[in-house]
């Protein structure tokens, strides 16, 4: 099987929270996550506030409002786990392999993320019961601290 996605890491696990101001000190206090930022995302209808674990990135997601897809995932299973995303070089070409593939998008483009990434959503019927985010990510840098993908830095 060829690696038409071009996924090269796990970008991040997306956890569902009701409140990041009640969440929060569980992952910083009690874990010691380092606090990177917070943002909001309207495109998602979210609120995210990224933690760092040694390298892997952690977000919590707390919804903007009850039509989000967060708060349908917060009202039918609660707080937990709500996604896992990778990270490819071209959202489109990724969306393009996922569906040749077989598997179900819901997102048939790229839309826009947090930190200027554009990202797109696999149904979980496509990843064996688990929601899965692409994300293109024109920050990301491989080993060496180069630039890997996504938009030109001027």
């Amino acid at each position: 099987m060829t690696k038409a996605s071009g996924s090269r890491t796990l970008h991040h696990i997306g956890i569902a929270v009701h409140s990041i101001a009640e969440s929060l000190p569980h992952w910083t206090e009690g874990l010691g996550l380092e606090l990177v930022s917070t943002d909001d995302v309207p495109a998602q209808g979210v609120r995210v506030a990224v933690l760092m674990a040694g390298s892997t990135r952690v977000e919590l997601l707390e919804p903007f409002g009850e039509n989000s897809p967060v708060a349908k995932h917060l009202s039918k299973r609660g707080p937990g786990v709500h996604h896992m995303a990778f990270e490819v070089e071209d959202c489109q070409a990724a969306i393009d392999g996922m569906a040749a593939a077989g598997s179900p998008m819901i997102d048939d483009s790229p839309k826009p993320g947090a930190h200027d990434c554009k990202v797109a959503f696999v149904h979980p019927k496509g990843m064996d019961g688990v929601l899965t985010e692409l994300v293109e990510d024109p920050h990301s840098t491989d080993a060496h601290g180069a630039s890997t993908g996504g938009a030109a830095h001027d």
